[in-house]
C-alpha cells in the first residue's frame, strides 16, 4: 500500500512540476505587475492545497520505505526528496516571498523560471526511479 501511495505522490508531483515549469512560471512574464501580484496571491494559496499534501505524502512514504527497507532505491529516492525540500525552502519560498512583497519582481520571475528546472529534474528522477524499482515487475 505504501508503494501505491508513493507512486501517486510521485506522479502527482511530476505532472504538477511540469505544468509549473512549462505553463505557470513562464506566464508570469505576461502579466502587468499589479495583475501579477493579485494572481500570485491567489495562485500560491490554490496550488498549496495540491502541493502540500503531495509533498508531505512523498516525504512520509519515503521515510517509511527507508525505515522498512534500506536499499539503493530508498536511499536514492530519499536523497532526491530531501533535495526537493531543500531547494523549495531555500530557493523557491524566498523567491515567492519576493513576489508577495513586490520586491525584485523581474529578477525573481527570471530566477523562478530558470531555477525551477532543478525541481523539475529532481521530481522527474524521483518518479522514474520509483516506477523502475517498484513497478518493473508489473
Amino acid at each position: 500500500m505504501i508503494d501505491i501511495i508513493r507512486l501517486i505522490c510521485d506522479t502527482g508531483l511530476l505532472i504538477l512540476i511540469w505544468i509549473v515549469q512549462l505553463i505557470i512560471y513562464p506566464s508570469f512574464s505576461y502579466y502587468k505587475h499589479e495583475d501579477l501580484f493579485k494572481w500570485h496571491e491567489t495562485y500560491t494559496k490554490r496550488i498549496a492545497v495540491i502541493v502540500i499534501p503531495l509533498m508531505f505524502g512523498q516525504v512520509i512514504t519515503s521515510s517509511i520505505q527507508v525505515y522498512t527497507n534500506l536499499d539503493f532505491y530508498t536511499i536514492t529516492s530519499s536523497l532526491l526528496v530531501i533535495g526537493v525540500w531543500l531547494s523549495t525552502f531555500l530557493i523557491f519560498v524566498p523567491l515567492d516571498t519576493n513576489l508577495s512583497k513586490r520586491e525584485e519582481v523581474e529578477l525573481s520571475i527570471k530566477k523562478l523560471k530558470l531555477y525551477n528546472w532543478l525541481r523539475t529534474v529532481l521530481w522527474s528522477l524521483i518518479c522514474i526511479i520509483t516506477c523502475y524499482f517498484k513497478f518493473k515487475t508489473l
